[in-house]
């Protein structure tokens, strides 16, 4: 929903044009189980008036039915839409929600906070810019908020705003909010998230979300009144974020409505494209220049990345879907191995050398994890040996494909450097990974490494197969 403009009466095209032109911020909420994920976000719409009038008559009415908040309408209920989530008054699926200001357009997922519905998570955080991390002030810090601070460091996620949340249940206590600002940052040292701000709010009574709380005057960022949660989320900067250096296109679909039209249909996932340009095709080599940037609205003079594209080249060269359109001077690896951090989302555990299909960048090759080098024990971040992959666990793994593609490191390109894991029976998406970088294909670990939690496994594996009498749990009781 968009914010209410006296332009919208009074010049449609001008209020449409500005809204066009607005920067937009996808965030999620999240954090362990009740504290406040979806009321936060019922409050940030509410207090901006951004609810229909039969929106809030809808959740009025539910609220007496579903509700958890006595008297008071529960505007988590905005959200929380499903049945069952209702019924448990917990988030089951990730909801999304659009809304704009002057300044910025938001896209909001909230997703859950329970465990088993990790997977669920990872997949409104893959998307985000930014992540709004929900502490109960009672509680502090919990596992799920390491959990799900330590996701959303994995997939990129650059902002975190650490929102200590029920502050009206410890008397707006200053020291209870130092305590916890205190000992997240303790744990976010092990992080790399470059920017993390905390505010103190309570969303049900919507201190602190959208307007200043006069019952936290103490609550001071730089030696001035601290910003509320909205202006946070309007003026964090994410513009930068993108990678505006390295031009990758990866081609979705070959666009030939007539004879006299060839196109090449993506998003732009990094760099900056215009006419004229010189590029590459990978993985053929084969370069060209780029001659029209066409959109439903008409051509363009230079593309960004995440806009929707097609390319005309001047050549006619052979370009399929799955193939990238880089710049021509670009050195970018092309690989049948690499590593990578897989989370699984299976009931069925990931088990190494079971054939999938990688999905990544528009492109689907057959191939398997070959190595599990350790999984990650989210809540402490410690890293461990393991033979398979149960729902919901994290690892650094071997993945071996059956032919070379070209590759990005995640950390270089999102866009280009996540795939995803297919069930090749099934068809479901089984798990998600993040590209950590090439390796040769059938080396064990990368020049100069020993992988240690992977020579556990397989020395595990050794003492299972040929000394089974010993009944050991593994190779550490043995050492010991």
């Amino acid at each position: 929903m968009s914010h209410q403009s006296t332009l919208i009466a009074d010049n449609i095209e001008q209020y449409l044009h500005e809204h066009e032109t607005k920067d937009l911020l996808r965030f999620i909420t999240c954090g362990s189980v009740d504290d406040g994920k979806s009321t936060l976000i019922g409050r940030l719409l509410h207090d901006s008036k951004m609810i229909f009038d039969d929106q809030l008559a809808a959740i009025t009415q539910a609220s007496k039915k579903s509700g958890t908040t006595g008297e008071e309408v529960d505007l988590a209920l905005l959200v929380d839409g499903l049945q069952s989530e209702r019924e448990q008054g917990i988030t089951i699926d990730v909801a999304y929600r659009f809304f704009s200001t002057d300044r910025r357009k938001f896209i909001i997922a909230d997703t859950p906070g329970h465990e088993q519905y990790t997977r669920n998570m990872a997949t409104g955080a893959s998307t985000a810019g930014l992540a709004v991390i929900l502490i109960d002030a009672r509680y502090g810090v919990q596992t799920q908020t390491r959990r799900h601070s330590f996701i959303a460091d994995l997939v990129g996620i650059r902002h975190l705003v650490i929102a200590v949340n029920k502050m009206d249940l410890v008397g707006y206590s200053q020291a209870r909010f130092d305590e916890i600002v205190a000992e997240y940052r303790a744990f976010a040292e092990q992080l790399g998230a470059e920017d993390i701000r905390f505010v103190p709010l309570s969303a049900l009574k919507g201190d602190n979300v959208v307007n200043p709380s006069e019952a936290m005057s103490w609550y001071r960022v730089d030696g001035k009144p601290g910003p509320a949660l909205l202006e946070l989320l309007e003026s964090v900067e994410v513009r930068h974020d993108h990678n505006l250096t390295d031009l990758r296109l990866p081609v979705q679909y070959v666009n030939r409505p007539n004879l006299d039209f060839r196109g090449y249909a993506g998003t732009l996932e990094a760099g900056v494209l215009r006419p004229g340009q010189a590029i590459k095709v990978l993985p053929s080599g084969k370069v060209s220049t780029v001659e029209r940037i066409v959109t439903f609205d008409g051509d363009l003079e230079d593309a960004w990345p995440g806009q929707a594209i097609t390319v005309t080249l001047a050549d006619e060269i052979d370009v399929s879907r799955g193939d990238w359109i880089v710049a021509a001077d670009a050195e970018v690896t092309e690989a049948a191995a690499f590593d990578a951090d897989i989370v699984w989302m299976s009931e069925q555990a990931l088990e190494p050398g079971r054939e999938v299909d990688i999905r990544l960048a528009g492109r689907s090759v057959a191939g398997h994890v070959e190595t599990i080098h350790h999984q990650v024990d989210v809540n402490t971040l410690a890293r461990h040996a393991a033979e398979r992959l149960e729902l919901n666990a994290i690892a650094r793994c071997r993945v071996a494909l059956n032919g070379e593609v070209p590759l990005d490191a995640y950390d270089r390109s999102p866009g280009t450097g996540s795939f995803i894991v297919i069930d090749r029976l099934s068809n479901i998406t089984v798990g998600a990974g993040m590209i950590r970088g090439a390796a040769e294909a059938g080396a064990e670990v990368a020049a100069g490494e020993v992988d240690w939690a992977g020579f556990e496994v397989e020395l595990n594996a050794l003492v299972r197969k040929y000394f089974p009498h010993w009944q050991a749990r593994d190779v550490r009781d043995l050492l010991e």
